[in-house]
């Protein structure tokens, strides 16, 4: 695939200070290490630049944002459009008072210790949850019986348009594992609140976390994270397991001995494998015990047979 197989895309991309890259392979920039290629992959230099790009580019051309990969499946005809990997400056992690701003591109588990540093709790839970900010603010992304909810203030975002908004915790309509704001909106930054605490507490909380994900979950394998939402009144793990796909294989995929609401990638698994494995649980798990289990992990792009 190429950046042609979408209409004149390099002809109708605007000037920027970031970079541009070009057929570019996503699979290395995702925990599952699988799928295709994205048409343009586009790290804006700031926010400004990252607006600018908006403002210009024709609302017609997809768009995905892209973090360090985890909760994510990307497809193995790649993405047919523009995907925008944020860079450094949006990785910025600021304590102000019993607050804390983060950057879209800063790791959950760099906000926690950003936390801890400046002696607020609250915010341990980010230990366990393997993504970036923005996709936390997004998904309303929980762990270890709290979530994004709980300690939201307020969210940055812009627009395709490039206009900037502020939403405070009301106006993100959150649920469990979903916000209700547009799907287009692209969150740049959040802020946090914490609670002072003894730097020593939240260290142990913070230890307590890593080693129960340790002890649970399979952490040094190639996987995108929990693979369904726990549905109302029920574990996903256990559902699984209750159908009998603890193990189960789809070439090179399988459900994580481990933890069976991991689907883990071999190193030969293609994201076709880990979909078809996903919806093979699915099935499964809809015929023993009548319930719908739905994905967790965002699945995006083009499967290959569909390929130009």
């Amino acid at each position: 695939m190429s950046a042609a197989t979408f209409p004149a895309l390099t002809e109708r991309l605007p000037s920027v200070r970031g970079k541009y890259e070009f057929d570019a392979p996503l699979a290395r920039h995702t925990w599952f290490k699988a799928g295709g290629p994205a048409a343009v992959l586009y790290t804006p230099e700031d926010e400004e630049d990252l607006a600018s790009f908006l403002r210009r580019l024709p609302r017609e051309v997809p768009l995905l944002c892209l973090g360090v990969g985890s909760n994510l499946l990307i497809r193995d005809g790649g993405f047919v459009g523009v995907v925008v990997r944020f860079g450094k400056k949006f990785a910025r992690i600021e304590t102000r008072g019993e607050q804390v701003y983060a950057g879209a591109g800063a790791p959950d588990i760099a906000v926690a210790a950003a936390a801890r540093d400046a002696d607020l709790g609250g915010l341990e839970f980010l230990r366990g949850i393997p993504g970036t900010i923005g996709g936390a603010v997004r998904m309303n992304a929980g762990a270890y019986g709290r979530e994004i909810s709980d300690v939201l203030v307020e969210a940055q975002a812009l627009d395709r348009a490039g206009n900037e908004h502020r939403f405070s915790r009301a106006d993100m309509g959150y649920s469990y594992r979903h916000s209700a704001l547009p799907e287009d909106l692209i969150f740049t930054g959040a802020t946090l609140e914490g609670t002072p605490d003894l730097k020593e507490n939240i260290e142990r909380r913070m230890q307590e976390i890593a080693d129960a994900r340790e002890e649970s979950q399979p952490l040094r394998t190639r996987t995108g994270g929990s693979t369904f939402k726990n549905p109302e009144g029920h574990k996903a793990w256990q559902l699984i397991d209750d159908a009998g796909c603890r193990g189960l294989r789809v070439g090179g995929a399988h459900v994580s001995d481990k933890h069976c609401n991991f689907l883990i990638n071999d190193e030969n698994g293609t994201a076709a494998d880990l979909e078809d494995l996903g919806e093979e649980v699915r099935r499964r798990v809809r015929k023993t015990s009548g319930v719908e289990l739905e994905w967790e992990i965002r699945i995006v792009g083009t499967k290959a047979e569909d390929r130009a």
